[in-house]
């Protein structure tokens, strides 16, 4: 639709509504919606249960006008509502002289109907309106009805039109909800208590993120949009709390991309005296019923390639993935990891310890080709600044993560609850920030008088929700899923 018609379109909706307003209408809002125009059209879509008696099958409802065809002293409209669409007869015999005023409604206005159910000859379902009510006059005109919206700018910008014009966009939504409440429910089901912690705080902690900084006018304080709840969350459990969980926004102040949002949407669960293995089975459990949640099988395609979630994970550790991919026999001393490097022509920054530089190489070479889901195991301590150095094997850590379509889904560990070994690794993080490093972690005092007090073995998870969405839904950017997403 170029500009010109569209201005027409426009000035003559206006138009309308003047003369509606001069003739004393006034947006109502006191309609009472008794009836979803979907769950009416599932209803009775079975003709044996309409009964062709009067008023035994009144309903009363209300949604948008997405077809229209006026027929002399006949109109058809179909309205839309959440739930899904029914066709409304309008005719001179019910309605008099209004129909003309009824005729007159534009695509995309709202309106309130009763009146009763019945088969065309079409053996389309419809309500026979008795009486018709204008609740909303729309000025801006719908997307034409086969072309949709194709500005994926519109889309993302506009997603109201999107929602208006696109039951496959609103149906992804509606998934995105059931996902959520199928985490919801194993975890409550499996006895954690759902908490709210703060998303301002005074000190940024729980991952190494660039923070999003404010100001409190009244306390004239630096606060920062949280990056990650965990410390929080381990705080209760030194309260005494065992098992927690939040699903709430995450704020980071980093790049823009297909699988990167600003602020996003994650669940973090602990659970005192809890063990990785347990934790491993238990996310599997929860990645594969979101799946079947919105899906048939577990046996599913993502971007175009086939996906089985249907079987045992893969555990497998950093090291030995690496020496897989890069056919390298020996990779466990400082040495034999920075020869690596080299070899690989990995670009190292000074500050990097071996530890980061296993990761490095790691990111760079294994992880986009983790498309069958895999859990890798034992990351160096020097990367995982919250997490239990392993028993026999200080250098690394208990901490696992879960690739799948060569992205992360989950990360979890057990957790440090050494306060003297958890203010050395802050101390360790703040002199990587004098070395420039943004992402270091901030020392939290208060996080450390905590466990002084004593806080319980424990693993915590966290869980991308935004992804894991984009898994089940098939969906390949993380606009997709997210109904306002952080634009240029």
């Amino acid at each position: 639709m170029d500009t010109k018609e569209l201005n027409k379109i426009q000035k003559d909706r206006e138009e309308k509504l003047k003369k509606l307003r001069d003739q004393g209408f006034n947006f109502p809002n006191d309609f009472d919606k008794t009836h979803n125009l979907g769950e009416i059209a599932e209803k009775f879509s079975d003709s044996s249960k309409l009964d062709l008696e009067k008023n035994s099958n009144r309903v009363q409802s209300a949604g948008r006008i997405v077809l229209k065809r006026v027929m002399g002293k006949v109109s058809f409209m179909t309205l839309e509502d959440t739930s899904g669409r029914l066709q409304a007869y309008f005719s001179f015999n019910n309605l008099g002289d209004s129909l003309e005023e009824i005729k007159d409604w534009d695509l995309g206005d709202i309106v309130g109907i009763k009146g009763n159910l019945f088969k065309t000859k079409t053996d389309e379902l419809t309500v026979e309106v008795e009486e018709a009510l204008l609740l909303t006059k729309s000025l801006n005109p719908m997307p034409e009805k086969h072309k949709g919206i194709s500005n994926i700018e519109t889309i993302y910008r506009q997603r109201y039109i999107d929602l208006m014009s696109s039951q496959e966009s609103r149906e992804l939504f509606v998934k995105r909800n059931k996902i959520i409440q199928s985490l919801r429910k194993n975890l409550e089901s499996a006895g954690f208590l759902e908490v709210e912690t703060p998303m301002m705080h005074p000190i940024p902690g729980g991952a190494n993120a660039r923070p999003f900084e404010t100001h409190h006018n009244a306390l004239d304080k630096k606060l920062y949009l949280r990056i990650a709840p965990e410390l929080y969350l381990k705080r209760l459990l030194v309260g005494g709390f065992e098992r927690v969980f939040e699903i709430n926004r995450n704020f980071r102040n980093e790049g823009i991309s297909t699988i990167h949002n600003p602020e996003f949407t994650m669940l973090e669960f602990y659970e005192a005296y809890g063990n990785l293995e347990k934790t491993t089975n238990f996310i599997q459990k929860l990645v594969q019923d979101s799946v079947l949640e919105v899906n048939n099988s577990l046996k599913i395609q993502y971007d175009g390639k086939p996906l089985d979630l249907s079987k045992n994970f893969k555990v497998i550790s950093v090291k030995e993935l690496l020496k897989q991919k890069l056919g390298i026999e020996k990779l466990e001393s400082s040495k034999e990891i920075f020869d690596a490097a080299k070899k690989h022509n990995l670009k190292i920054n000074k500050s990097w310890g071996w530890g980061k530089v296993l990761l490095e190489l790691f990111e760079k070479y294994v992880e986009k080709d983790l498309w069958e889901p895999t859990f890798v195991k034992d990351y160096p301590y020097e990367v995982s600044p919250l997490s239990r150095r392993k028993d026999g094997d200080k250098d690394y850590t208990d901490r696992v993560e879960l690739f799948i379509a060569g992205r992360e889904f989950a990360n979890f560990f057990c957790e440090l609850n050494d306060p003297i070994d958890q203010e050395e690794r802050f101390d360790d993080q703040l002199k990587q920030k004098d070395l420039g490093d943004i992402e270091a972690m901030f020392f939290d005092e208060d996080y450390i008088n905590a466990l002084k007090h004593g806080m319980p073995p424990a693993v915590g998870v966290g869980i991308g929700i935004d992804r894991l969405i984009m898994l089940a839904t098939d969906s390949q950017s993380i606009r997709d899923v997210v109904l306002f997403p952080t634009l240029k």
